[in-house]
């Protein structure tokens, strides 16, 4: 790490993560985020898990397994250290409930939240919802998200719900050949939307992929939205990487390695 970027991390109070879709079949992505939570987010005063850090959660009753209980052991590492950590559920794992919270140390959040860190007021959400030129999306997003459906899911064995989420996946990945970038893209008028009912001038979210930071005016303000990287350290080139805001109200672009975040978008 070069020292501008150790200056920075040294100065992070609140620390911004999604889209590490953590599963056993990447090691190396596994890795890659345990290091950052002892490295990094145990440092910050806050850090904030904005939705699919697994790659697919079946319900709290999974935690037992040995690969959920390694990840949630690291975040309970980070939330004993002393920081504050949230949870915002992504549409891969947005099933994570208070069991999960309650192992961890994380607090639950809802969508879209609002809080105020060094001076700004920041919307945060995962991003999915804003992807509303996605109909076939969103008609499944409300199915999933629909209180009676989940109890009906997680009330299944455990064996039957992780077949299922299989099946949904094979389907997710078909139905995304056929879609354009821009269909899967955040919507603007939704992104305009979410900053006028907010009053935020900073938002941040993930889900789409396509890390960027971009600009807006909304009633005579500029406003921001920086969108988070996904992760993949398993190919290359490896990527992956955090939105820091430090405590003079500045934000930095990390990539995973602890370097300055360059790309404005990775093309996935």
């Amino acid at each position: 790490m070069n020292a501008n970027a150790e200056k920075a991390q040294s100065q992070a109070i609140a620390l911004f993560v999604s889209d590490v879709h953590l599963q056993p079949a990447m090691p190396g992505t596994t890795q890659a985020f345990i290091d950052f939570l002892h490295r990094h987010a145990s440092k910050a005063q806050q850090l904030y898990l904005l939705g699919d850090l697994f790659e697919y959660w079946a319900g709290d009753d999974d935690i037992v397994s040995p690969y959920n209980q390694r990840i949630a052991e690291a975040i309970k590492a980070v939330s004993d250290a002393g920081v504050a950590v949230f949870w915002l559920g992504g549409n891969r794992d947005f099933l994570i409930g208070e069991s999960f919270a309650g192992a961890t140390g994380i607090t639950l959040l809802s969508e879209p939240f609002i809080t105020k860190i060094a001076g700004h007021r920041i919307v945060l959400a995962h991003g999915d919802a804003q992807c509303t030129d996605d109909l076939g999306y969103m008609a499944f997003r409300a199915q999933v998200r629909d209180k009676a459906w989940q109890r009906n899911f997680l009330a299944m064995p455990l064996t039957q719900r992780k077949e299922i989420i299989d099946r949904m996946r094979m389907g997710s990945r078909e139905a995304q050949r056929g879609k354009s970038y821009e269909i899967m893209d955040v919507n603007p008028s939704a992104i305009a939307s979410l900053f006028a009912l907010t009053e935020a001038t900073v938002m941040v979210h993930g889900h789409t992929h396509r890390p960027a930071v971009h600009q807006h005016e909304w009633n005579s303000r500029q406003c921001v939205r920086y969108v988070l990287p996904d992760w993949d350290c398993d190919l290359e080139p490896a990527r992956g990487g955090w939105l820091a805001l430090h405590d003079d109200g500045t934000f930095t672009r990390i990539n995973f390695d602890g370097s300055a975040f360059k790309q404005d978008c990775n093309g996935a």
